[in-house]
Order: C-alpha cells, then sequence, then structure tokens
C-alpha cells in the first residue's frame, strides 16, 4: 500500500501517518525501487490501534508505551489510569458548570466570573460602588483568588466571608474607603495617615493576614503599593503589620 492507500484503511490524514513516523510510533516500511514506501497488512493495524487508543483518550507518550514490547505498564494498567482521569476531570466540569448556573442566575461582577463566594461578598460591597478604593480592592481580591493556590484561595474565602457579618462592618468599611480615597493624592506623612491605619485595621477580618505574615517586599505587594499613592500605600502597609501584630 501507497502512503495515502493506508492513511484512507485506518481513516487518518497522510500527514498523520509521517507524524507517527517521526515520533517513532509507526515502524517506517520498506520502500520500492522507486523510492516509494512500501506498507503492509501489519502497519494497518498498528495505525488502526493508535487511532483507538488515541479515541480513548490517551496521549501519544502512553500510547507508545502501550505499543512497546518492552513497556513497564500493560494496556489494562494505563486504560485503569485513564478512567481515574476521566473521573477527575468529570467532577471538575460539574463544578463549573455549577458555578456557571450561579453566575447566570445572579448575575456577573464588573470584576468578571469569580467564585459564588466572592460574588457574595462583591454584592456587600455595593454600598461602597461610589469608591475608587473599593473598586481597586474587588479587583485585588478577585486576582488574587485566580492565581492563589487551593489552600490559600479557601483561607481567603473564610476570612472574606465573614467581613461584614458582624453589625456595624459596613460602616467600618465606608469609613476606611472614605478616608483611602481622601488620600489619593497626598504624601505618607499627611496627618490623616494614622486616623485611616486604625480604620482600615479595624476592617480587616480574623484570618486574612497569613501565620507567617505578610512580605512587604514580595514583588506582588510591591505592584500593589506602586499602583496606589504613597499615602494610600503606607496606610496599608502599616495596617497590614497591625493586623498581623493583632493575630499572634
Amino acid at each position: 500500500m501507497r502512503i495515502g492507500e493506508l492513511a484512507a484503511v485506518a481513516g487518518v490524514t497522510t500527514r498523520t501517518v509521517r507524524h507517527y513516523h517521526h515520533l517513532g510510533l509507526l515502524p517506517e516500511p520498506d520502500r520500492l525501487a522507486n523510492g516509494y514506501r512500501d506498507y503492509g497488512l501489519r502497519h494497518a493495524v498498528v495505525l488502526a490501534r493508535i487511532r483507538r487508543l488515541t479515541e480513548l483518550g490517551l496521549g501519544l507518550a502512553e500510547v507508545r508505551d502501550v505499543l512497546a514490547e518492552d513497556a513497564g505498564r500493560d494496556l489494562a494498567e494505563v486504560l485503569a489510569e485513564l478512567d481515574d482521569d476521566l473521573a477527575r476531570q468529570e467532577e471538575a466540569i460539574r463544578e463549573r458548570r455549577s458555578r456557571l448556573r450561579t453566575l447566570r442566575e445572579k448575575g456577573l461582577p464588573a470584576e468578571g466570573p469569580v467564585s459564588p463566594e466572592l460574588a457574595e461578598l462583591f454584592a456587600g460591597m455595593e454600598a461602597f460602588v461610589d469608591s475608587p478604593m473599593a473598586a481597586k480592592d474587588r479587583e485585588v481580591m478577585a486576582l488574587i483568588e485566580t492565581a492563589a493556590e487551593p489552600e490559600e484561595q479557601e483561607r481567603l474565602r473564610a476570612a472574606l466571608g465573614s467581613a461584614f457579618g458582624d453589625p456595624g462592618a459596613v460602616e467600618r468599611a465606608r469609613e476606611a474607603y472614605a478616608l483611602l480615597d481622601a488620600l489619593a493624592d497626598a504624601a505618607p506623612d499627611d496627618p490623616r495617615v494614622d486616623e485611616a491605619v486604625r480604620a482600615v485595621a479595624a476592617c480587616m477580618p480574623d484570618g486574612l493576614i497569613p501565620e507567617e505574615g505578610v512580605d512587604h517586599d514580595h514583588g506582588f505587594m510591591r505592584a500593589l503599593y506602586a499602583d496606589l499613592s504613597p499615602a494610600q500605600a503606607e496606610v496599608i502597609r502599616r495596617a497590614l503589620r497591625h493586623a498581623g501584630k493583632g493575630r499572634t
């Protein structure tokens, strides 16, 4: 058989056949006097098997293991691992669909799709819709939730979930955001900074500060402070230190 005939028999393209040759999955056949490859039935059988395995979801490296005579794992073991992986994917899909349903029912926040817990927190921040600093806070929280490790995400959600749970929390937050907004063009030695530090620290829920404290020299923290006015950066830096000391 010529390469086109082989490809047609197995239901793949000639480009796929050449790719499998390049990867060493499909043995090179003998060549005729005119230089053309001369494929036999064995090549068609192997090619068809490769197609079936890839359609099951195996990667080409796993297919190579299955095809190799001295493979350390047999097909049953590889398929068992694949089944476990597919089960994990199904669970992840169910979770994503649940989140999508929640977002469709409750609407997307301005920051885009976030966890239901964070979306609920953002809904509680509607009282500060006119605060530039509150808007920046929401962006930062969405960024942290996206980039953090799962354990860290869970810790932050638990801490933030209680942010407005106690009486007076909304009013304290309103005062803190107003003080921060007023420092938008201020220097770090502005006399209003001390009052803002106390107000912001009072709004920080238990569990927000990790046990090891905050690394203020971390690249993320430096970028955060650079995005604030000098006075606002000073307030956040000192409030984080104050809150951290209060929880140790």
